[in-house]
């Protein structure tokens, strides 16, 4: 039995000692109450002046929650409209000669772009620093032997725009490569003496800023010449395909050791023609953390853990999409605030793949043997890969585009850049530059989804690369139609740097724009646990809520040939948004991905974004 007590329940209890007077009153005396009182009250201010100094020190480490009520949560709605501009984008050329055509490119976590070329053509726009051996070579129509003493590898600073020469010896030309979870990036492949190459710089071995390559030849059981390499959601990386190896490899984790086997892949044979349009497959980790393997109309989902195809979606009609008919693929943004459920109440998160562009069949061989340029293709298309009953969904670019990058924005969108409207990839098989940068927002309706952008003034076609900065400007570099360094041509040698501002750095936007405070966020991150970023907005009046807010998470892609290997955009769970602890400075706090098949370990760029409208990339790292 309960009975109410000064407006609260309380259990109903017998008095224990009956002898005592309940009815007496004790008092205590003047004197002593005014102590009492002031003492309380002194250990409190001494109490609040200490949490405040150990507030300020670990600011950090304290997570805000609402208090009596605040609305900080916001509502459980539909997210706010993004900011609205009629911003077309910017360039700027950022170096009128970097040295290295970029062919293949990575940004590293200490803010330098990673950048090289083929050493086949034994000519570059940079030399190698005074002091550093030339490499030496046989010619090999005259077998006269001669040294190379040019450049064909560059660590660019994004943030000075200068360039410091790096030494490649085996052949990196057309090969692959990746990230890896402690900061190195590791580089598959390549042609003649890189076919087999398997080669590192930067992570953990690099602890001063004269870094250079560390090649191990041989260290691949097949060559891998136009291959693609995945990281899987253990960190471990996986290389597919290449010119005439139908299989993949597992990358071993400790550096100079081989491969110990290969596994023959029949798709990669079946998807061949006579133009092979199935080099440089498109290669996706899905949500589950199985691979999603497009090779040239043709796609599987593999097992890397049994080695086996566990479905088989439908065909892409239309065309070619991988080399050398070279259209463009990602994965869209993938959203962890939502899960579906698959198999038996196992969560999954919905995986989305978009495959844009491209040529017909026999595009290459009538550009290679006719110089007849047939008009690249203008379909974009997108397959939710964990749909139990996937189906493409068709529509039309504004232009058609072989060639092109197809980048994952900070606030969810995705930007088509770089390419031609006619022909294909390969020297001297593509005509009629694509200038024009599109944006596509993938969450608008059928219809509404495409805008053409400001373009540039430089041809970017085959061997063009682009990269998202933490800016969120776009690096946009390289294109090389030859088989040598060209000074003056049509589409002459390309060493040239830009950098495009897309819309949403609109400096009418800047208001809304959101500014990390580093010092006071979290930048060591584990699976599954919450974490808090704080940041200033100058135009808050203080309602912003979860519907306000988006918390996205990039990881870095190595871009060659139109494709970024190991792109992904993920959405994070918002759990809150609020006051910080000073004065103007707002908190958001999320949640890390849950496991490493849906987000792989490793070096990622934190945005906060405001209505569309995002802050420049702080580095973290998952694990």
């Amino acid at each position: 039995m309960c009975v109410r007590v000064s407006g609260q329940l309380s259990p109903s209890v017998k008095n224990p000692h009956p002898s005592s007077s309940s009815n007496k009153t004790t008092s205590m005396p003047t004197l002593h109450k005014v102590l009492f009182i002031s003492l309380t009250f002194l250990f409190v201010a001494v109490t609040f002046t200490f949490l405040a100094v150990e507030a300020k020190h670990w600011k950090h480490h304290l997570i805000p929650f609402p208090i009596f009520g605040d609305g900080g949560e916001g509502g459980e709605g539909e997210d706010k409209p993004d900011f609205e501009t009629k911003s077309k984008g910017h360039w700027d050329l950022i170096s009128q000669n970097s040295g290295v055509s970029a062919m293949q490119i990575n940004l590293m976590p200490n803010n330098k772009m990673n950048v090289y070329d083929a050493t086949v053509y034994r000519l570059s726009r940079l030399k190698l620093p005074a002091g550093v051996p030339c490499v030496p070579f046989v010619v090999e129509r005259t077998k006269e032997k001669r040294q190379d003493c040019f450049a064909h590898a560059m660590e660019y600073d994004i943030e000075t725009n200068k360039v410091r020469p790096l030494k490649v010896i085996t052949d990196p030309w057309c090969s692959c490569g990746g990230l890896a979870p402690d900061g190195t990036l590791v580089s598959a492949g390549g042609f003649a003496d890189g076919g087999k190459t398997i080669r590192y710089i930067g992570g953990n071995k690099c602890q001063r800023d004269d870094c250079d390559w560390r090649e191990f030849a041989n260290t691949l059981k097949e060559d891998r010449w136009y291959a693609t390499q995945q990281i899987l959601p253990n960190g471990d990386f996986i290389v597919i395909g290449g010119r005439r190896s139908f299989s993949y490899e597992f990358l071993p984790r400790q550096e100079g050791k081989s491969v110990d086997k290969p596994f023959f892949f029949p798709f990669l044979y079946e998807t061949a023609d006579i133009d092979e349009n199935n080099l440089y497959p498109f290669v996706h980790l899905s949500t589950d953390g199985n691979l999603f393997v497009f090779s040239n109309n043709r796609s599987v989902l593999l097992n890397p853990n049994n080695n086996k195809i566990v479905r088989t979606y439908p065909v892409l009609p239309g065309g070619s999409r991988n080399y050398p008919a070279s259209g463009m693929s990602t994965l869209l943004p993938i959203n962890l605030t939502t899960t579906t459920e698959f198999a038996e109440s196992s969560p999954l998160f919905k995986a989305e793949v978009l495959i844009c562009g491209g040529n017909t069949h026999d595009a290459f061989l009538l550009a290679e043997t006719k110089k007849i340029f047939h008009p690249a293709l203008r379909d974009c298309n997108r397959m939710v890969i964990t749909d139990p009953n996937p189906e493409w969904e068709y529509e039309l670019m504004p232009s058609g585009r072989t060639m092109g990058d197809a980048l994952n924005l900070p606030n969810g969108q995705i930007l088509f850049i770089n390419g031609a409207q006619k022909g294909t990839a390969a020297w001297w098989d593509a005509d009629d530059p694509n200038f024009n940068p599109v944006l596509y927002s993938p969450k608008k309706p059928k219809g509404k989804r495409f805008k053409v952008l400001k373009p540039s003034q430089i041809a970017r076609m085959y061997h063009s690369t682009s990269a998202v900065l933490p800016s969120g400007k776009i690096w946009v570099a390289g294109s090389n139609t030859h088989d040598t360094y060209k000074d003056k041509d049509k589409y002459p040698t390309e060493t040239r740097v830009e950098a495009f501002s897309p819309p949403y750095l609109d400096t009418s936007l800047d208001k809304f724009r959101p500014q990390i405070v580093e010092e006071a966020s979290d930048k060591n991150l584990r699976y599954g646990l919450g974490f808090t970023t704080h940041f200033k907005v100058e135009d808050d009046d203080g309602e912003l809520t979860k519907n306000d807010i988006k918390v996205t998470m990039y990881f870095p892609p190595f871009t060659t040939h139109g494709f970024s290997m190991n792109q992904r955009l993920l959405v994070l769970k918002t759990e809150y948004v609020g006051d910080g602890l000073l004065k103007g400075v707002r908190v958001v706090r999320w949640k890390a991905p849950p496991f490493g098949e849906v987000a792989p370990p490793g070096y990622y760029l934190i945005f906060v974004v405001h209505r569309g409208v995002p802050s420049k990339g702080m580095w973290v790292h998952l694990q």
